[in-house]
């Protein structure tokens, strides 16, 4: 008889009996990674300690072991300190004295006279020079990979805003002028606005004002009809306001990471009314905000139900489609222009970009937030939810531009006490939507993390395909102020395609500078366009080349298409195909864009 008989066997029965899974599997041990990370995340606002541990670690031990560095620091820091001292003294007997350091291009928070009177002076030059002292200390630190030191310098650059003079009411020079003035009335009512805007998040309201900015009453109001309509998308065609319309329409792939209206807001100022205007017959992609039953919706489902689906449904007979993308619908746009190429679809006239990298070697302070450790948490809080919720997506934005977006409203709105007046801008950028587990993954890993668009490794129906594939003609434009997609990155579709690049430089910001109707003040742009034989010129090198116009780059974009539409004018078409199963279905703006 075998002596062995009942040992236990390694998944917990034993011979001569039937398996019993005594042990959890490996998925369970995943599942329960992903909790903890997800649990964490909530704690942590979404940051990977383990990413900004690393990076601390990766700089303070590489910081210790460099003498040089550190004495160069020490150096420093005294004559800043004497410096400071000085220039005290000075303003002390003279109050005129120029201060001994001025604030970077771009930051307004000391402008204000008041700051030249001690002791504000002596806080706000303290300020700066600390600010530019962890500058130094957070750069060239021999040995820190570039990554960890981007992150150690963003930290230092966020706390040093916390703690700036500015965000204080006693020493503030301005807020102290108005407390006096009102007699403390203006910190009442900052703290009134403050209470009333804690509610309002607590309650998941939209911001005090946006009610008066409503899809389909007073923005997004051209008028036109929903002709198709998928689980991914409504489709809108846009009524015609002239006689006869360019015989090519123009399709717009908006970013799904907000609605789509950013591009017909109001009347004055919407992209598509404007495009109307001018006879162009116009199609507009609306994305569902996803729920998380939609968790394992793919890229490739965007593609294929997005923007694929899109093109099947903007049915102009015998017409070429001049295709616009804008941020991560551009992004979408390209991946699809690629994949035509390869099976030989040239159904596109034109491709346009606004905002919309392609190449994401360098994507600007965004990528902070994106590296191998906080991808992981970010998976395990969207494998949690099934989404990832706009609110997180909006933090990491705002922390970007927290001058702009965070301390100088809390200045304005909480201690001068003050209301920022709602604009339809602000009212559509607090209008967010969600992003599906699976989707969101792959864009960050494949794009972000591997850039295998750019590298032509992304994978389409068993094909990779190449940017460099795409013949239609290219206009790219990309904003001075972008802090999502940097126009430096969004001038590297120069590198990636053969077509003819028209690509336009313009004031404004991400989405100010895409939101640039004819008229508005204080608007520049330069353009240029490199031919597939012409020499090509680096950023900075287009920079200094292309002369700057005043003005609004939408007519030049409008002449573009016009010179690159090979049709003549024609009568309007009918909305929708209806013999081709493409009725109409309701009227614009449709119904994915009012879901919450």
């Amino acid at each position: 008889m075998d002596d062995r008989r009942g040992a236990p066997t390694s998944d917990g029965s034993t011979r001569g009996e039937p398996a019993l899974n005594l042990f959890p599997s490996e998925k369970s041990f995943r599942d329960f990674d992903r909790t903890n990370a997800a649990a964490m995340a909530r704690v942590t606002g979404g940051l990977s300690p383990a990413a900004l541990w690393l990076a601390f670690a990766d700089w303070a031990v590489h910081l210790s072991v460099a003498p040089g560095k550190q004495t160069e620091l020490a150096l420093k820091a005294w004559r800043k300190s004497v410096r400071l001292s000085s220039d005290t003294l000075r303003s002390a007997l003279d109050p005129a004295t120029p201060p001994c350091i001025e604030p970077l291009p771009g930051d307004e928070r000391f402008r204000d006279g008041g700051w030249n009177a001690l002791p504000y002076r002596l806080w706000y030059e303290n300020f700066l020079l600390a600010q530019q002292w962890w500058h130094v200390a957070t750069h060239d630190v021999p040995g820190v990979s570039s990554h960890h030191e981007d992150v150690v310098s963003f930290a230092a650059r966020q706390w040093l805003d916390m703690v700036s003079p500015s965000n204080s009411p006693w020493t503030n020079p301005v807020v102290a002028r108005e407390t006096l003035k009102t007699g403390g009335q203006n910190l009442i009512e900052g703290f009134r606005n403050w209470s009333e805007d804690a509610q309002r998040t607590k309650e998941g309201l939209p911001p005090l004002g946006s009610e008066a900015f409503t899809p389909g009453k007073t923005i997004a109001v051209t008028p036109g009809k929903v002709v198709f309509r998928n689980h991914l998308i409504e489709l809108i065609q846009y009524a015609p306001v002239t006689e006869t319309v360019h015989s090519e329409p123009v399709l717009i792939a908006p970013a799904w990471i907000m609605k789509y209206y950013i591009l017909d807001l109001s009347p004055q100022n919407s992209l598509i009314r404007y495009l109307v205007s001018l006879g162009r017959t116009v199609f507009c992609m609306s994305w569902r905000n996803v729920t998380a039953k939609d968790r394992d919706l793919s890229l490739e489902d965007y593609r294929r139900l997005g923007v694929m689906a899109a093109l099947d449904a903007a049915i102009v007979p015998d017409q070429k489609i001049h295709a616009a993308g804008y941020c991560l619908g551009g992004t979408l746009l390209a991946l699809a222009a690629a994949a035509m190429a390869e099976v030989g679809d040239d159904r596109l006239a034109t491709m346009t970009l606004f905002a919309a990298q392609t190449d994401f070697s360098e994507p600007g302070e965004l990528q902070l937030f994106i590296d191998d450790s906080q991808v992981s948490f970010l998976e395990a809080m969207m494998w949690e939810h099934g989404t990832l919720d706009s609110a997180q997506m909006a933090g990491a934005f705002q922390l970007l531009k927290s001058n702009d977006l965070i301390w100088s409203r809390m200045i304005h709105d909480y201690l001068m006490g003050q209301r920022t007046p709602m604009i339809d801008l602000m009212a559509w950028n607090a209008d967010a939507t969600r992003m599906p587990y699976r989707m969101h993954s792959e864009y960050l890993r494949k794009f972000f993390l591997d850039n295998d668009l750019a590298s032509g490794r992304h994978i389409v129906d068993s094909r990779p395909i190449a940017l460099q594939n795409i013949r239609a003609p290219i206009f790219a434009v990309g904003t001075e102020r972008d802090h999502v997609a940097p126009w430096q990155s969004v001038y590297k579709v120069h590198y990636l395609s053969d077509a003819p690049v028209t690509f336009v430089l313009t004031s404004g910001g991400h989405n100010a500078g895409i939101v640039n109707e004819p008229g508005h003040p204080h608007r520049h742009f330069r353009i240029a366009t490199k031919a597939p034989a012409d020499a090509l010129l680096s950023a900075e090198e287009f920079m200094a080349a292309a002369p700057t116009q005043e003005g609004s780059w939408w007519p030049a974009w409008a002449e573009w298409l016009a010179v690159h539409s090979a049709g003549g004018r024609t009568s309007p078409p009918a909305m929708g195909a209806p013999e081709k199963g493409y009725a109409p279905l309701t009227d614009a703006p449709g119904t994915y864009v009012l879901q919450s």
